[in-house]
Parts: C-alpha cells; structure tokens; sequence
C-alpha cells in the first residue's frame, strides 16, 4: 500500500491543497496522470477543475473519472487516484454504482498510489461508521475499501471547555462508536495526514493526532509518530463491550 490521507483539503486562510502541496507532490509520480474521484459532491465538473487548477502547476495531468467514458477506463489508465471530500455516504454510494469499490481496493493493492481527503480518507477505513456527515443518501452497505484495518475520523475536534453546546462532542461520538466495535481509531486534526507505505504508518502534518481504544484513554500521537503497529489490528465490528 502506498498512502496519502488528508484529514482535510483546505486550510483557513490557504488555498484548496495548499497547506499539503508540498507533500502531495512528493507523494505523486513525477508528471503522473491522476484520476480524481469527484463523487462526494455533486458539481463533478467543477471539483475536478478546482483540482486540476491546484495541481496542473505541478507537472500534474488530473482527470475526472467521470469525464470521457467509464469510470473505471480512467482509473485504469492512472498513476495515481485522489478521492476527494465531501459526503462520505454520497461517495460511497456512488463507488459501489460504478463498481470503483471493488476495482479501487484491487488497484491500490497492486500498487497504485492512493490519495484521499477528507470523505476520501474515509473510504480508506473498513467501514463508513466513524464519518461525522449526514447520511444524505444509503449506500448498499457501510463497507468501504478497508485499504487499512483501522477507523479514522478526519477533522477531529477537541471537545471546548468553554461550548454551551448541549450536543455530543466529536470524543463522545468515538467513545460511543467504541462500546459497540472493537477497532482503534485514529482522529485526524486540520492540517494533519496519515502516510502509509508498506508495512509503516505515520502521522505527519502541523498537527497531533488522537488515538482512541476501547478499554484506554485517548492517546495523543505528534507529527512524525510512528503508528505501523495500527496496520496489523484486526477489526471487531459490532461486538459490544461487556
């Protein structure tokens, strides 16, 4: 495997890409020819043409999966794949309608450089259940491309001393997700990534990260911490904590 997870695509203040531009290009082959998975929103022409604009200076060639016959023909002819953000149902709805679900997992197992954002970084995890989007539409099923065996909540946010908010905080969400599922997860602040290649993974970017386990208190993890021992868990889902 050979991974790039955002934990988000802008940055207040910076420009879409542009706070992890330097890494992205690091990450994709030089001059590569990049299928962009548009799905999660549904202006498909208009993301892929915000991504083409970031990354066209970099020697980049971005071509929408959507754009000029099958889907899966595209990823076929690829370098490398970004799936960006948005809705993570709406996208996970639509890579099971184009058979990219199935044809995704087997390519990035095959060596194909795997680039996610967001909603992308989602569909990196076994299962959609640790998003924090509204379930717009029902996919055919909560099972994602599990190119790692763990569960990961991009945009973490700490819990605000300060909130009159009466609502669940993000740490409450895991906390209950865990009580019914026996899977770390691995929430990912703005401005931070995961990078996996191989049998390593790591936490990089400007940020910490948050590891939750059942059984554990929350684990702060800084950029640069090295989390491989994630890769080889085995997931338990839907077993509930006695």
């Amino acid at each position: 495997m050979n991974l790039l997870l955002l934990s988000n695509s802008t940055q207040y203040g910076r420009g879409y890409l542009e706070h992890a531009l330097d890494t992205v290009t690091a990450f994709l082959p030089a001059r590569a020819r990049l299928a962009f998975v548009p799905y999660a929103l549904a202006d498909h022409d208009g993301y892929t043409a915000k991504v083409r604009a970031a990354l066209t200076g970099a020697g980049i060639e971005v071509h929408g999966v959507h754009e000029g016959g099958a889907p899966l023909d595209r990823l076929a002819e690829a370098d490398a794949v970004f799936v960006g953000g948005g809705n993570s149902f709406r996208l996970l709805s639509a890579l099971y309608r184009t058979g990219l679900r199935e044809a995704l997992v087997k390519a990035v197992g095959d060596g194909l450089p795997y680039m996610g954002a967001s909603a992308g970084t989602n569909m990196a995890a076994p299962s959609l259940r640790t998003t924090n989007d509204m379930p717009i539409v029902q996919p055919p099923s909560f099972e994602a491309l599990g190119l790692v065996p763990f569960q990961i909540n991009p945009h973490y946010l700490d819990p605000d001393p300060h909130s009159t908010h009466k609502g669940e905080t993000r740490e409450e969400r895991l906390t209950e997700f865990l009580e019914e599922n026996d899977v770390p997860v691995l929430g990912l602040r703005e401005g931070s990534w995961l990078r996996v290649t191989g049998a390593h993974a790591s936490v990089e970017g400007a940020h910490a990260a948050r590891l939750f386990r059942r059984g554990a208190e929350p684990r702060e993890l800084l950029a640069g911490s090295d989390v491989s021992e994630l890769l080889t868990v085995t997931p338990e889902y839907d077993t509930a904590a006695r």
